[in-house]
């Protein structure tokens, strides 16, 4: 009986004695276990039994718990962000895709169809960028190539978050004279505070070649740090269209002059680049000055690019010119440009001639032609009248 009882009681003390180190090894072991409770007394034991160390590891695996928790949803929720963000990503064009591809891209929503060197070439035409010469037939030598990895650059720069499109008519100006509505500047950003250029393609004044001689050109002049805009002037309509979109040329000139800080852009040493109709516009402004075409009195360009044009007037005031022309152009007489340049030169006007063989007219880069390589030397003279 005697040691009967003894047995119940070694059995109870080893049993209490279990439960004391059974918590803090279950802890140990990452074993999350149930607080025991003995039925029939209404007594929950776990608590006498839990000390003030076992209290703090359970709090203290309470917090980290809710750390890792917050930690894993913060971490899931910026996987979201990136994941809708790569979702965002506008697709690059290819040269099989239409002109109608590029005009309705999401990345150009607003002012897609300003792109196209016209605004009614949205109307039933679904030609492929491959064939993009047969909307431009005032120009040759075009490589649908360079023609798309421009405009994949801007669609790479609205992918960045960046603005490449920039109205310089106000509304009510766009109002009064809803002409003005298809006007813009196509920023091809460079260097931040670097000096910039205007770039004018040309088309006869019944179309405007950017994709052509203004993205490309821009986009070369990017990438050697300075900034770019190429100009989308009015084209057509009633009057003298010569002077309207000279008129463009000069409210861009002075919205960027105007916004130099907010665009980036040194006002200091900027240049017009100007080809074929866009070269008739930067040589009146060059002659002319930008208060005579209903703008600001601006600054005068450090420096002007004439391409391939039979515009034969020119100041004594007139800035430092780039001249260049083909022999074969099949537009331009020749010795008009050629006359000019020697005129120009003997009123004391620094100009760098280059006539090339073969290159026709309206030859853009000039890839594939002799006049290959002529901005490497635009940029060169460019280079040697910045001063500031």
């Amino acid at each position: 009986m005697g040691s009967s009882l003894l047995m119940k009681r070694i059995f109870v003390f080893l049993l209490l004695l279990g439960l004391a180190f059974f918590p803090a090894s279950c802890k140990e072991s990452g074993y999350s276990h149930p607080r025991p409770f003995f039925a029939g007394n209404g007594i929950d034991t776990a608590t006498p039994l839990e000390s003030s160390a076992e209290k703090k590891g359970a709090s203290s695996f309470k917090r980290d718990f809710a750390e890792q928790k917050k930690e894993g949803l913060r971490t899931m929720s910026e996987s979201k962000v990136t994941v809708l963000k790569k979702q965002a990503d506008y697709v690059h064009v290819k040269t099989s895709d239409s002109i109608l591809t590029v005009a309705n891209h999401q990345a150009f929503k607003g002012f897609g169809r300003y792109i196209l060197p016209r605004d009614n070439d949205l109307l039933g035409n679904d030609t492929p960028l491959y064939n993009i010469q047969s909307l431009l037939p005032y120009h040759g030598h075009v490589n649908p190539g360079m023609v798309v990895s421009a405009i994949n650059h801007m669609i790479d720069e609205v992918n960045d978050g960046k603005t490449i499109f920039y109205s310089f008519y106000t509304e009510q100006q766009k109002r009064a004279d809803p002409a003005k509505e298809s006007t813009g500047l196509f920023f091809f950003r460079g260097d931040p505070g670097a000096p910039f250029a205007i770039v004018c393609p040309g088309g006869g004044f019944s179309y405007v070649g950017s994709l052509h001689e203004g993205f490309p050109y821009a986009l070369e002049l990017s990438k050697k740090g300075y900034n770019a805009f190429v100009l989308k002037y009015r084209v057509g309509g009633t009057g003298d269209s010569q002077l309207t979109a000279t008129r463009d040329l000069a409210a861009a000139m002075s919205y960027i002059f105007k916004n130099a800080a907010m665009l980036g852009v040194s006002t200091k040493d900027y240049s017009l680049w100007g080809s074929s109709a866009g070269a008739r516009m930067v040589a009146n402004i060059a002659s002319n000055g930008t208060a005579r075409f209903g703008s600001d009195d601006l600054p005068k360009p450090s420096m002007v690019v004439i391409a391939y044009t039979g515009h034969s007037t020119f100041s004594k005031n007139d800035p430092p010119a780039f001249v260049m022309v083909s022999e074969d152009d099949r537009i331009v007489d020749v010795a008009i440009v050629d006359r000019r340049v020697r005129d120009m030169r003997s009123a004391g006007i620094e100009v760098e001639y280059h006539k090339y063989r073969n290159a026709g007219h309206g030859f853009g880069l000039g890839v594939g032609t002799d006049a290959a390589g002529w901005m490497d030397d635009a940029i060169r003279f460019w280079k040697k009248h910045i001063v500031n």
